[in-house]
């Protein structure tokens, strides 16, 4: 796909294409007029990042509890988040990417409810087998992966914008506590945050509701 089929695949005009992608706006020009290319490794890289926000883009629905399926160990039976979460990852393997809010547990931007049950992972769809298991994703691009404590989780910024394109079937009790943390740890500021696009109208209302969160 040329410059353009990428941008226009994803329905974005070139200003969005250059805040989804850190891309200045003048080089997209340039690229999409012939002024001159985009290095071949940074057009394969593109094209492969795009290919997965497309597949990524599906919606889901909350899991509900079914008991024709397999069982997941219950987060009652530990002390912390991180051990249930890593509990949880023994039973469904390694390769899986945490997402939503238990990635935020992940990054311990978010205890979770004392009755949490729910797991939002990257991986594959046959996981849904589990009860509580929802898969948004088939998979995640490495730059957006961080590891700590031996799991796997996306980073912040992917976690908002996943949130962000759920936030009619979430309640963003979640992100809306994380992202209230990072902005008093982060002097007051959302520096270093880059909400996709098309969320930004959703992200000031998000801000807003956490720049208050620990005065309500």
């Amino acid at each position: 796909m040329t410059i353009k089929e990428m941008r226009k695949s994803l329905g974005d005009t070139q200003t969005d294409f250059s805040r989804r992608y850190h891309i200045p706006f003048r080089t997209i020009q340039n690229w999409e007029a012939g002024v001159n290319s985009p290095p071949a490794y940074v057009e394969e890289l593109l094209e492969r990042q795009i290919k997965t926000d497309l597949i990524n883009r599906r919606q889901f629905q909350v899991p509900k509890w079914s008991s024709d399926k397999k069982q997941l160990p219950g987060n009652n039976q530990y002390m912390e988040p991180v051990e249930w979460l890593r509990a949880v990852r023994q039973e469904l393997g390694s390769d899986i990417v945490f997402a939503l809010d238990s990635a935020l547990m992940c990054e311990g931007a978010y205890l979770g409810r004392t009755d949490e049950w729910v797991i939002w992972i990257y991986g594959n769809p046959k996981l849904e087998k589990y009860n509580g298991v929802c898969v948004i994703g088939d998979s995640v691009s490495d730059h957006e992966v961080e590891t700590r404590n031996g799991l796997r989780y996306t980073c912040f910024n992917r976690t908002l914008n996943d949130s962000l394109a759920n936030e009619s079937i979430l309640d963003m009790q979640g992100i809306t506590e994380a992202l209230s943390r990072y902005y008093s740890t982060h002097q007051d500021s959302f520096t270093g945050i880059f909400p996709d696009p098309e969320y930004s109208a959703g992200f000031e209302r998000l801000a807003e509701d956490a720049r208050s969160y620990y005065d309500d």
